[in-house]
């Protein structure tokens, strides 16, 4: 998809800028390619720098509520440093690794409702222009795609995906937000928790799950949030029976008695927890501390439970009204990111 964006630092006759991704999308921690096309204004002028800005909208509890604002997670500079002369038709080609914890915008083709884009800005004469977004689409690895799936073969219902600003402790996540994936239990679960949120920290070994329930009140006992860990590693993507790797999973979680629930090693751990260590809580402002496969699977539920979850993505563009709306609580991380460009 191609945005044009006439540089409002240098007015009327300034160069264009096209920016154009591979339509193949990528994948957390792959490659990203695309290339910036410039058309020379009705002058001269030295491109100092260009830059690929990553961006995402992401939710935030504080004091005063919840707030929605952009973050900027990662920013690589593909060209610069030469003279675009007047009506110049210039192609910059680039490739860029994504950060493998770049979250996933679609199952199967579904969008999630996670607004993910790539900002092109250009220096020219000292003066910077961020020009609009190019929407970015993220598919899941093959781990993820297989928890996901298996989820979805247990009876799990997708209800919501959102990123939420703030960290995991005790695990090795890298970016200042995670993304959340919130189902609906399973029928055979939905005594003993409301609610089911998965998150996916991927690494370049393998990746960490985290997975929390919202569980019921007993008779004698108020419902509680619990929570836990367990690794796995690329390489398992095949050959493991994750439905019932999976199903352990939540029985384990849902069978503990404090608000942490156990912690798992399935394959490398790569940050070298072991056995039952390293739980993992919530730390993030105003947050609590290869088998045959039968039957629908998640891309199934996600497609009968995605519909009108696409806020702020109209046609499969990233509005730029909602990225352009930072929030106070963001306005200082963009700030420092910019200046360390």
């Amino acid at each position: 998809m191609v945005f044009k964006r006439l540089l409002g630092s240098m007015g009327v006759g300034g160069p264009a800028v096209d920016t154009v991704l591979d339509l193949a999308g990528a994948t957390p921690g792959g490659s990203l390619s695309g290339e910036v096309r410039l058309t020379g204004g009705r002058a001269e002028f030295d491109i100092e720098h260009i830059t690929l800005e990553l961006v995402a909208r992401v939710e935030a509890e504080t004091d005063h509520g919840e707030h929605d604002g952009v973050v900027v997670f990662e920013r690589f500079t593909v060209g610069g440093g030469f003279r675009l002369h007047e009506g110049e038709h210039r192609t910059v080609p680039f490739a860029v690794t994504l950060p493998w914890e770049t979250p996933i915008t679609e199952l199967y083709g579904q969008p999630l409702g996670i607004v993910l884009g790539v900002r092109t800005e250009i220096g020219v004469a000292g003066a910077k222009d961020k020009g609009d977004l190019d929407a970015l689409t993220v598919r899941p690895l093959p781990v993820q795609e297989a928890v996901l799936e298996a989820l979805g073969q247990l009876g799990f219902g997708f209800k919501s995906a959102d990123l939420e600003y703030g960290r995991i402790a005790g695990t090795g996540q890298q970016l200042p937000f995670y993304q959340e994936i919130e189902l609906t239990p399973a029928p055979r679960y939905a005594h003993q928790a409301s609610e089911i949120e998965v998150t996916f920290l991927a690494n370049p070994a393998g990746m960490e799950v985290v997975v929390e329930a919202d569980k019921r009140g007993g008779l004698f006992s108020g419902g509680h949030d619990a929570l836990a860990r367990y690794t796995v590693s690329h390489g398992q993507s095949s050959g493991t029976d994750w439905n019932a790797e999976v199903d352990s999973w939540i029985q384990r979680l849902l069978s503990s008695h404090t608000g942490h629930g156990a912690h798992g090693s399935y394959g490398h751990d790569p940050y070298g927890h072991g056995h039952g260590g390293g739980q993992a809580h919530k730390d993030d402002h105003g947050h609590h501390g290869g088998h045959h496969r039968s039957g629908p699977g998640m891309g199934t539920v996600v497609a009968a439970g995605a519909a009108g979850l696409a806020v702020g993505v109209v046609g499969g563009m990233v509005a730029a009204e909602v990225v352009d709306e930072v929030g106070d609580f963001f306005e200082g991380d963009e700030d420092e990111g910019d200046d360390e460009s």
